[in-house]
Parts: structure tokens; C-alpha cells; sequence
């Protein structure tokens, strides 16, 4: 037990907290600006979901990744049901019906789905290299992540799909898949992009067009939520305004401040250097996922770490682009920072999986020497 913690990747644990540390701190202000009776229900609750990921994150880090290997199939057929459960049954929030509740809880199973995939994948892309060829393990693979991107889409989670597709496409692409399929893929991700315009509903359009057009949308309306946070990233200046202390977030002009819009509550109160504090730990950990798989024991390992980088990287540039009016609004969470438990709980078990990883690269190379 000892000799494990030991090689747990402390850096990587390091930025994890410090993560936590500044989200907790932000939503505490957020949530004394919330209530009229000094309830802080919001931050309570993500502590709560703090230690439900802090004890997942500690499970996954000391037991054997290897187990997922043999048990990636009944979490794939899983996911699968608890997506349809989900469509049929779902609560409605926000316009999306991809919630299942509990009491004054719930649950968002496409969170779950986005690891579900890359062990998955993970799983049947080092069992099937040697069994299927090329053309057939890029087919195989895309039509089964593809019925789990299309139960999403159908929530209807835009964003979520959009993580998902990421994961495969990266994935894929460290699979050892020529150059001319890999074209092929882009070209195809393109198309049905374009294609996709069509079936958007007219409130995803407008927030696209805010992105690529600022002065076609109303800012009062469509673009209300950008041009807010917008001003909320820029009033924080150098220093920001202090914890509880920012105008946008304290007196509820930014609209989804402790979730879609939580950077832009902590430009505003940690200005730039807190910003710019944020981005670095998550490029650290992006080091160190990477130093991760490139040290991964087994082609398992390393592709479960390429799928959680893909899965970080989509998040963070995604969120903070929304955040800036450089991407258009998803309601993608930043990992460890934005509010809500099924991302949280989820990133840390993540986090403690890519430890666990790189605990065994030792002992994997001990035993292949005879040691």
C-alpha cells in the first residue's frame, strides 16, 4: 500500500487540488451572493461531490487498470442502456433531458459515457489491432462509439457529442491509421459538420452566429450570455476584484456563473494572473498526462491516457473559449472547476486511473527484466 502512494504522480495530484481549491473558493463567493439567508447550498454540495471524486480518484489509483480491459464490454452495453433509460425517463434541464434525479440530486449519465468510451475504445482497439484490419477496426470502432454519440445528440447534448467525437477521432488517430484514412476522416468530420447546420435548433444557431457574426445577434437575447462574460473576463484586469467581490457574477449579470461561465467568475475575481495560474495547471497536467502515456506499460494504458487528454483538452479549450468569444456555447464544464458532480466525480476517478497507470510502468519493467 505504501509503495503505492509512493508512486502516485504527485504533480499531477498537485494541480488536481489546487484545481478543486480555487473552483471551491469561487463558488463559496458565488453562493453567499445567491441566497438571501446566507445558505450555501451550491458550495456544500460540490464539497460533497468533492469527496464522493476525491475517494473515486484514491479507488482507481490503487486497484489494477488491467480490470477495465475485461470488464470494457458490459460498461460499454451499460452506458448504452443508461443513455436510452435517460432519453425516455430523463428530468429536463436547461432544454437537454439528460438527467435522471434523485431527491434534490442528479445524475448526468453522458459524463459517465465520455470515460465508458475511452475504455472502451481503449479496450478494443489493443485487442483488435492484430484481428481486424485497418478499414475494419476504423469501421467497427465508429460505428459503435457512433451509437453512443447519436443517444447524446438525440438528448439533444451538442456538446457532449462534440467531446465524444473528440475522444474518437484522437484515439484513432494514435492507433496507427495511414495518412490517407486520416484524411478521409477529416474530410467526412467537415461535410457532416456542414450538414449538421441544418437540424440545429434556432437557439444553437444564433449562438454560433454570435460567434461568427457579434453584431447579427441581439445582445440582449442570443448573445447576452458571451457579451456578459466577456465583460466579466475583462473588468477582472490584472489583479481582479478580489473572492466575492466581482460586480458581473455577484449581482447575477453573468448568467450560469458557477457552471458554463465559472472562468469567466474567476478572470473576474482573480483577473488575469489567476487566468493565467488556471491555464497553467491545466497545461501541466496536460505534461504530465503525456509523460504518462508515453511511460504507459501496455498499449491499453496508453490509449486510455490519450482518451482522457482528448477528453481534458476538448473541455478546457472549449469552455474557456466560450468564455472569451472565441468558441460558441456548449455547456461544456471545465474539469475541476465548474459546479456539478457527474463531471467532477468523473475527472477524478479519471485522474486516479492515469495515476494508477503510472504506478505500474515500474513494476511492469521490474517483472520483464526478471526482478
Amino acid at each position: 500500500m505504501i509503495s503505492k502512494i509512493l508512486k502516485i504522480d504527485w504533480v499531477l495530484l498537485l494541480c488536481t487540488m489546487l484545481l478543486l481549491g480555487i473552483g471551491l473558493a469561487v463558488l463559496y463567493s458565488i453562493s453567499m451572493a445567491a441566497t438571501n439567508d446566507g445558505g450555501l447550498s451550491i458550495f456544500w454540495r460540490q464539497i460533497i461531490f468533492s469527496l464522493i471524486g476525491f475517494a473515486a480518484m484514491v479507488f482507481f489509483s490503487m486497484a489494477n487498470y488491467q480490470n477495465l480491459k475485461s470488464q470494457s464490454t458490459p460498461i460499454y452495453f451499460a452506458t448504452l442502456a443508461i443513455l436510452i433509460f435517460v432519453l425516455v425517463f430523463g428530468s429536463n434541464i436547461r432544454g437537454t433531458a439528460g438527467w435522471i434525479g434523485f431527491g434534490s440530486f442528479h445524475v448526468q449519465p453522458v459524463e459517465i459515457a465520455k470515460l465508458s468510451m475511452i475504455i472502451f475504445l481503449s479496450s478494443f482497439i489493443s485487442q483488435k489491432k492484430m484481428e481486424l484490419g485497418e478499414a475494419g477496426r476504423l469501421i467497427a470502432s465508429l460505428i459503435l462509439c457512433g451509437v453512443m454519440i447519436i443517444l447524446v445528440i438525440k438528448q439533444p447534448d451538442f456538446g457532449s457529442a462534440m467531446v465524444l467525437i473528440g475522444i474518437w477521432i484522437g484515439m484513432t488517430l494514435v492507433s496507427g491509421i495511414s495518412l490517407k484514412r486520416i484524411i478521409i476522416i477529416i474530410t467526412a468530420i467537415v461535410l457532416i459538420s456542414v450538414g449538421s447546420w441544418f437540424n440545429l435548433q434556432p437557439y444553437q444557431k444564433d449562438r454560433i452566429l454570435s460567434l461568427v457574426k457579434p453584431g447579427s445577434v441581439d445582445l440582449r437575447g442570443a448573445g447576452y450570455n458571451v457579451n456578459q462574460s466577456i465583460i466579466a473576463v475583462g473588468s477582472g484586469g490584472i489583479m481582479g476584484k478580489g473572492i466575492g467581490h466581482g460586480s458581473q457574477s455577484q449581482l447575477n449579470f453573468l448568467p450560469e456563473k458557477h457552471t458554463d461561465f465559472v472562468f469567466a467568475s474567476i478572470a473576474e475575481e482573480l483577473g488575469l494572473i489567476g487566468s493565467l495560474f488556471v491555464i497553467g495547471l491545466y497545461l501541466t497536467m496536460f505534461y504530465r498526462m503525456r509523460a504518462i502515456a508515453l511511460s504507459a506499460p501496455d498499449n491499453f494504458g496508453f490509449l486510455i491516457v490519450v482518451g482522457v487528454m482528448v477528453m481534458f483538452f476538448v473541455q478546457v479549450f472549449e469552455n474557456i473559449g466560450m468564455n472569451i468569444g472565441i468558441m460558441p456555447v456548449t455547456g461544456i464544464p471545465l474539469p475541476l472547476l465548474s459546479y456539478g458532480g457527474s463531471s467532477l466525480i468523473v475527472v477524478m476517478a479519471s485522474i486516479g486511473i492515469l495515476s494508477n497507470i503510472s504506478s505500474r510502468r515500474e513494476t511492469t519493467i521490474s517483472q520483464d527484466n526478471g526482478y
